[in-house]
């Protein structure tokens, strides 16, 4: 039987048809799925951090609204991504215990600090940029649930470059202090954004098995080449320099060249030692305890309404059998 569902389940990936929550599925399968949701959830929710600082101190009701919009959309991400991992068996409490134990990751790059408010629009442009370049392709994921949830999610991140993109122009059309502003930016997130995709792959023990099972599409170092392919003219429009003085054309490739980013950087922040892993993660510790009492609310809430719905239905049980 099991030769026969695995033939199964091998034939729909075959075939770019997609694997539903009820459908037989190996546990590898599942389990890899559980892993790439659940990190990618952590990190739509971690990341809420890095600019949610600056809400307060937007120099403008206007950006102050667009930042506030931002990071509510980067929570209904998380959302929706807990969900898909729901479909699987997981658990969200489960997931979320494990990210504040440091059991499970989240995305490298929410673990530098936000210095200026162009460091905002960095992120909305090198962040969100690099996540459109990940995440389009996961709209074609294998997994049902997970390339669903992707469609709206990569939506919104598209805004979210844009409007990123939008803040830099205006500043760099200001002060001399405030182009000096978004180079410096720029300077800092460049290479932590090259390694938001993931370590090369020579070194990605996991890529090989997701793009067999099609959950993901692309290797880490194609989505990096694309990244810094589509960001390059960008940067020559904005008029900042991107630092790495490796960075030229290659007209036999058709591709920029680049440098290559500092990957024990990469593993060190990613095993707790970036400049801030521990104050990441201790806030949504912190969060999640000051959300406990809305949670014992909402589903006593919810029992309470059970519980009626269900006398009514007693009650209105009763009623025919006394007419009948």
């Amino acid at each position: 039987m099991d030769t026969e569902l695995q033939a199964h389940f091998e034939a729909t990936v075959a075939r770019d048809q997609r694997i539903e929550p009820r459908d037989w599925m190996p546990e590898g399968y599942r389990k890899t799925l559980v892993r790439q949701i659940a990190q990618h959830a952590h990190s739509e929710i971690i990341g809420m951090q890095p600019e949610g600082e600056w809400i307060t101190r937007a120099p403008s009701l206007r950006r102050k609204a667009i930042l506030f919009a931002k990071v509510q959309d980067e929570a209904g991400h998380g959302l929706y991504l807990y969900s898909a991992a729901e479909t699987l068996g997981a658990d969200r409490a489960d997931l979320t215990e494990r990210l504040i134990e440091g059991r499970q990751k989240y995305s490298s790059i929410f673990n530098y600090p936000t210095l200026s408010f162009a460091d905002v629009g960095v992120i909305g442009w090198f962040v969100d940029g690099a996540a459109i370049c990940n995440q389009v392709p996961l709209c074609r994921s294998s997994y049902g649930p997970y390339a669903r949830a992707m469609v709206r999610i990569c939506k919104e991140e598209s805004f979210h470059q844009r409007q990123g993109y939008e803040l830099l122009m205006t500043m760099m059309r200001g002060t001399d202090a405030q182009r000096e502003m978004v180079q410096d930016a720029v300077n800092r997130w460049w290479w932590p954004s090259l390694m938001m995709f993931g370590p090369p792959d020579h070194d990605s023990p996991n890529s090989a098995q997701s793009m067999a099972w099609k959950i993901k599409r692309h290797s880490n170092d194609e989505l990096r080449q694309r990244f810094v392919d589509m960001t390059v003219p960008q940067a020559e429009k904005l008029g900042v320099t991107l630092p790495d003085p490796e960075l030229r054309w290659n007209e036999e490739r058709g591709h920029h060249d680049f440098g290559t980013p500092d990957w024990s950087e990469l593993k060190r922040v990613i095993s707790g030692d970036g400049p801030c892993n521990a104050q990441r993660t201790e806030r949504r510790r912190k969060a999640h305890e000051d959300g406990a009492w809305v949670r014992e609310a909402a589903l006593a809430h919810a029992a309470k309404r059970a519980a009626k719905a269900d006398h009514a239905e007693q009650a209105a049980h009763a009623r025919k059998e006394t007419v009948a």
